[in-house]
């Protein structure tokens, strides 16, 4: 894939199946943080706000997100059923987007940005 100019560009490169997973976790962090920026980082979809927030990426057999808290206490038990480290989580394709998780993980990443966090 070609560096993408914007986060419409890099979900194109993908097949329709893929897209629409993409598109769900795009639409998920834009509701969550709805002052967040969109950009292109690591030739990866990223959303700022006050400094990163959330890098997004496809991969052969999952969606990667980062950071994500998988070593905090609070997210432990809710991230254990996906691979990751420390501070990623992988999203395995033809299983269901954990949506209301990744929201919370919004919550949680603009809490620890200083963004404006959605009651």
């Amino acid at each position: 894939m070609n560096k993408p100019a914007s986060i419409d560009e890099y979900i194109a490169g993908f097949p329709p199946q893929i897209q629409e997973r993409l598109q769900q976790i795009r639409e998920t962090v834009q509701k969550a943080a709805p002052d967040a920026e969109e950009t292109i980082s690591y030739n990866m979809p990223t959303f700022r706000l006050n400094g990163y927030l959330i890098h997004f990426a496809a991969h052969k057999n999952h969606i990667g997100m980062y950071p994500a808290p998988k070593g905090n206490d609070a997210f432990r038990e809710a991230l254990s059923p996906y691979k990751g480290s420390k501070s990623t989580v992988q999203f395995a394709y033809g299983k269901p987007l954990p949506l209301a998780l990744i929201t919370d993980l919004i919550q949680f990443r603009m809490a620890e940005t200083g963004g404006k966090v959605l009651q």
